[in-house]
């Protein structure tokens, strides 16, 4: 197995996940079975309680981990399925250490951060290195881990030090350390600045780790005095200076992280002997080097309204933006997405501010597509209810996810089947008319993990894996009476009780889909999830040629519903 660590410096959010995402993704290419961990410094046991204001995406894996955001980029980029394990958090680390403590395991000795803690974090990452993440079930031959945070927080100490240690534990062949850091480079002068970088790698080196490459980010290319010097005052040669400035797209990180001598590094560096192995360079990565320039030479333009209330911070829908990103480059068009808060939408709005009221409204009227995404809560429902009314008398084009589906199940039993006072017990636990109710799983008292996966059974689709995060759901009660008013729901869980996706005929509106579980989760750039390709293919009005071309090849019906098939089924 070999390891490579890489590590932050200057400030935090500087690109660590994107570049150790693309360092796997070069490696994969050249033939190696690559698996990843996210270590997060922080207490918590997991990122299942955070705001999204406070890090971003919860990011849900497949055996219901919540976790970083990050280790949604490892699985888009690297094409693998991670687990929870895969995602360290000195919370989880300091859990298991005291329960060892508590079941006697360490015979009576006092329990300290060393050798205690250090070793359970290099035996969970030994462990969790060895774990297959890809289908066809082999080992990972490369771990690539990413030390959340900056070099010198406190929190990340006992990891700094773990590794430190880890470092003799393996041999030196099989572990190696990237440092990336920031070049700022001030528009007063238009220089290039290398202290803050010397600054870091002297607070890495003086934990006791040397950084055998480092990866400056910077905001326009650097220049080889620039790299001469931070390699005269950082002790690593020249060449192994890297420099990744900001580009038009991420997909173009891993290109160019390749050209600049990545692959003959880690050849020589860990022994890898893939240098030989790789293909010429014309055909190597061409997959990738065309989906950027896909990226950066698509002119057309496709505008999707996101109606939201995290709309502050646009990492709190990281997945959704990927997802949508995916689907705008399939159908040839730049993605344009405008964040609507909620609230903004609502009446009251209108009374305490009728600007910011109208502007909401404007963008919505203008987009070419609405999706509204999950959430908790009751804050703006009122208005992604009204939005969802708006799409659904318009015919705009909507996708609703988890809560999404919800408002459309709340807004359709209000406005078209006449139950006054629907809701979810979740804002209104005495409605009269409970269309969504509580899980019978969830526990009140317990944070964390709120979720299930499931196969959910679609039309003439046998089933379908997906990724949920909800504590709520259609209440099936009312589903016989939602489905005789118009609409349908065409996937259900394994026990035929949940409802997991809905829609509206396409006879009567273009694209009316909403799914409770989250298929962002497991879109990627070269196969983008189904539900979001239907949304962008409604919103530039290609759905129907896509639907007739994929029914023709099944001998079914224009419609879409010969046999019993629907819409999504006919997109999955």
């Amino acid at each position: 197995m070999k390891y490579i660590l890489v590590t932050g410096g200057v400030i935090s959010g500087i690109g660590k996940g994107v570049i150790a995402s693309s360092i796997g993704t070069i490696l994969k290419h050249c033939g190696l079975h690559v698996t990843s961990i996210k270590i997060d410094p922080y207490i918590n046991i997991d990122a299942g309680t955070f705001s999204p204001f406070e890090h971003g995406e919860v990011f849900v894996l497949d055996d219901g981990g919540e976790v970083d955001l990050d280790l949604g980029n490892y699985e888009r980029f690297l094409d693998v399925t991670l687990h929870r394990a895969n995602n360290i958090t000195t919370g989880k680390i300091y859990q298991q250490v005291i329960e060892c403590e508590r079941r006697g395991d360490y015979l009576g000795k006092t329990v300290q951060v060393v050798p205690h803690i250090t070793d359970a974090i290099q035996d969970w990452v030994e462990n969790v290195a060895k774990i297959p993440v890809t289908d066809d079930g082999k080992e990972p031959e490369v771990c690539i881990i990413e030390l959340g945070g900056t070099i010198g927080d406190i929190e990340g100490m006992p990891f700094v030090e773990a590794f430190r240690q880890f470092q003799f534990r393996v041999s030196h062949e099989s572990f190696c350390c990237v440092h990336v850091s920031l070049v700022p480079q001030p528009k007063s002068t238009g220089e290039s600045k290398t202290k803050p970088t010397q600054a870091s790698v002297k607070e890495l080196r003086g934990s006791g780790l040397s950084p055998d490459l480092i990866v400056c980010r910077s905001e326009m290319p650097i220049i080889d005095e620039v790299k001469q010097k931070i390699s005269n005052f950082c002790h690593v040669k020249p060449d192994r200076v890297i420099c990744i400035h900001d580009c038009t797209s991420t997909y173009r990180v891993p290109l160019m992280l390749e050209e600049q001598g990545l692959i003959q590094f880690f050849s020589e560096r860990l022994q890898l002997n893939i240098a030989k192995a790789t293909p010429k360079p014309k055909k190597f990565m061409w997959k990738w080097r065309d989906l950027a320039d896909r990226h950066d030479n698509v002119r057309k333009v496709i505008e999707i309204a996101l109606v939201g209330k995290y709309t502050q911070l646009e990492d709190a829908y990281a997945s959704v933006t990927k997802a949508l990103q995916h689907s705008a480059l399939f159908v040839n068009r730049r993605l344009i997405l405008s964040y609507i808060e909620a609230t903004s939408l609502e009446e009251a709005t209108k009374v305490e501010n009728p600007v910011k009221y109208h502007q909401a409204w404007q963008i919505l009227c203008r987009s070419e597509g609405v999706i509204v995404p999950g959430g908790f809560g009751k804050r703006g429902m009122e208005g992604k209810i009204a939005a969802v009314t708006w799409c659904r008398t318009t015919r705009k084009p909507f996708l609703g996810i988890c809560l999404g589906l919800q408002a459309a199940v709340i807004e359709f039993t209000r406005n078209v089947m006449h139950l006054k006072d629907a809701n979810t017990t979740e804002i209104d636990p005495d409605t009269p008319h409970p269309v969504v109710i509580d899980m019978p799983e969830h526990n009140p008292g317990q944070m964390g993990e709120k979720l299930y996966n499931s196969s959910s059974n679609i039309g003439n689709i046998e089933s379908v894996d997906e990724r949920h995060r909800h504590r709520y759901e259609v209440n099936p009660n009312y589903v016989e009476r939602i489905e005789a008013a118009g609409l349908h729901f065409v996937g259900r869980d394994e026990s035929g009780t949940r409802m997991e996706i809905m829609e509206l005929p396409v006879s009567t509106h273009p694209y009316f889909v909403a799914t409770q579980y989250h298929p962002e989760y497991i879109s990627r750039p070269l196969k983008p999830s189904p539900p979001y390709l239907g949304l962008l293919l409604a919103a530039v009005g290609k759905i129907q040629p896509y639907l007739s071309n994929a029914m023709s090849s099944n001998t079914t019906s224009e419609d879409g519903e010969n046999s019993g098939t629907s819409l999504v089924s006919i997109l999955l």
